[in-house]
């Protein structure tokens, strides 16, 4: 059985190996146990899961999702020093952490474990972030059977825009294409000082259910073109904005006056529909 205290602290870990946290790459360790074995049960029952952690570190996270008895951990690591370091704790998991170096903007996370049910629960490089959230909702829309949840970390001002609602300054093209595809929740905020080194900011932990859509969905390039469109010029009417699509707005009975966070996302994704 796994058992996290007959481990090195991960400040030992850290030592041994010179894991010190490289701005470059966007790294903000969390030691406390208590903090991550909070996110690695947030989600639930891991138990017949194959859970996919991205940037491990020195595997505080990564002890805590083996703790709450999660099937298979698959760590997604870019660092060599974070790769060797996780040896020994790969070593006490028998056979339930699999470490792949890799970056993770090009990692197929599916192909890496096909027909399993897959979960990812990460505490995100910050500079990376946006990017890998939207390429799991694209996997997403081409098979909501991607993961069967996604429990990230993000900074709160970018959680923030995640689960933002029309009318307000933060809804944005992030909030339509995350709303879309997943049921979204922002679980719980984290303070600088339980991060080693403190970032300057609040982060937040976010919870992604993916959503059954219906057979005439839109393809994401399309959503993201109108969207791009709509937010590129978000002080504008649109009728200015959106001038391409009038017809489609006339058709749907839009109010062309309106702005692009006043329409909310099923108005967008209507849009895409139409459009074609």
């Amino acid at each position: 059985m796994f058992d996290p205290e007959s481990l090195p602290p991960l400040r030992d870990v850290i030592a041994r190996h010179d894991l010190r946290a490289e701005k470059k790459l966007g790294q903000n360790f969390i030691l406390d146990s208590n903090v991550t074995s909070k996110i690695a049960r947030a989600g639930g029952d891991l138990s017949d899961l194959t859970v996919f952690e991205i940037g491990p570190g020195p595997g505080g996270l990564t002890r805590s999702i083996l703790a709450a008895d999660a099937h298979k951990v698959i760590a997604i690591e870019f660092d060599p020093r974070a790769v060797t370091a996780l040896a020994a704790l790969s070593d006490a998991a028998d056979g339930r952490l699999q470490v792949v170096h890799d970056d993770a903007l090009r990692a197929d996370l599916v192909q890496l474990a096909p027909d399993v049910q897959r979960a990812l629960i990460a505490n995100l490089p910050y500079n990376i972030a946006t990017p890998l959230l939207l390429r799991w909702l694209g996997q997403i829309r081409q098979d909501m059977n991607s993961f069967s949840f996604m429990m990230l970390m993000f900074q709160k001002e970018v959680a923030m825009r995640l689960v933002a609602q029309p009318g307000t300054k933060e809804y944005g093209r992030l909030s339509i294409m995350a709303q879309w595809l997943c049921n979204v929740h922002r679980v719980f905020d984290l303070p600088p000082s339980v991060f080693v080194p403190p970032p300057k900011v609040t982060s937040s932990v976010v919870h992604f259910v993916p959503r059954v859509l219906p057979a005439d969905a839109p393809p994401v390039a399309v959503v993201e073109r109108i969207t791009a469109a709509a937010f590129g010029q978000r002080r504008k009417m649109i009728r200015s904005s959106l001038k391409d699509y009038r017809a489609v707005l006339e058709k749907l009975g839009i109010n062309e006056t309106l702005r692009a966070e006043q329409l909310s996302v099923d108005d967008f994704i209507n849009i895409a529909k139409a459009a074609g």
